[in-house]
């Protein structure tokens, strides 16, 4: 079985991530790396998706859409959930899905 996530197309907060959708609207994904923030940072990045983040840019190369999309995965420090990235233009989110626990 391929782990499947809902892709929402540039987000502006986490809420954007966790809307009702058909099972059939889900992607294969693939983890191409992790980021791990501290508290703040995290909330930071969940509260405002748009804004660029230089974190993402190393991982931007590595990400791509296609039958199965690859994706860096943003954590917070001690958990096991996060949101799932594609960046475009370096730092900037295009797509995102969340990951739970």
């Amino acid at each position: 079985m391929k782990d499947t996530a809902f892709f929402v197309r540039t987000p502006r907060r986490l809420d954007d991530l966790l809307k009702l959708h058909l099972t059939e609207q889900e992607r294969a994904f693939a983890i191409a790396g992790v980021v791990v923030l501290g508290k703040m940072d995290y909330e930071n990045f969940a509260g405002d998706m748009l804004a660029d983040r230089a974190f993402l840019e190393p991982w931007a190369p590595q990400c791509e859409r296609g039958e199965v999309w690859r994706c860096v995965l943003v954590q917070r420090r001690g958990r096991t959930d996060g949101v799932l990235v594609i960046p475009e233009d370096g730092c900037f989110v295009g797509w995102a899905a969340y990951m739970s626990e």
